[in-house]
């Protein structure tokens, strides 16, 4: 088995969350899967939440419109403004919490992901900006480390899942 790069490092004084992973995929399976709707909602929730999407449109002023619902049926809406898309190579976002009227609670965090490949190994290195200290703080103590972690890991199952079936 490959030994798959991880990476997850807050910097408090930029604040700024830093998440580097690799995965066992082609580039442009693992670009789907952080751009197409129907891939998206298979693994952008830690279980056993599930991701819904009510709307996306992937591009430069588009946004994403999903809630992360939870077993008891309980929603937590968020919003993807898409600011810049560099096709395979980068996207942009600004994520904010809202309500189910799609209503931002703001501040938000603006992400910054870019996606390599090295000899078959796709990485994304993805960079989550605050403008607030004090939101960032709350996402690390709501479990954001451990969420998103187990979020990465449902994918890196599912680009396997995905690749068995070629």
């Amino acid at each position: 088995m490959k030994h798959l790069l991880f990476d997850f490092t807050v910097d408090k004084s930029s604040k700024t969350v830093f998440v580097t992973r690799e995965f066992d995929a082609e580039l442009s399976l693992l670009w789907d899967a952080f751009t197409k709707q129907e891939i998206l909602d298979q693994w952008w929730a830690p279980k056993p939440w599930m991701s819904k999407t009510k709307s996306m449109e992937f591009k430069v002023g588009g946004r994403r419109f999903y809630a992360m619902v939870s077993p008891e049926g309980a929603e937590s809406w968020q919003i993807q403004d898409y600011t810049s898309i560099s096709p395979k190579t980068n996207f942009k976002f600004l994520s904010v919490f809202a309500d189910k009227d799609e209503n931002p609670f703001l501040p938000g965090s603006n992400w910054d992901l870019n996606f390599s490949e090295q000899n078959g190994i796709s990485k994304v290195n993805i960079t989550i900006y605050n403008e607030s200290l004090e939101r960032m703080e709350k996402m690390i103590e709501m479990g954001f480390k451990e969420g998103f972690t187990m979020t990465l890991n449902e994918l890196s199952n599912l680009l396997k899942a995905i690749n068995n079936t070629k």
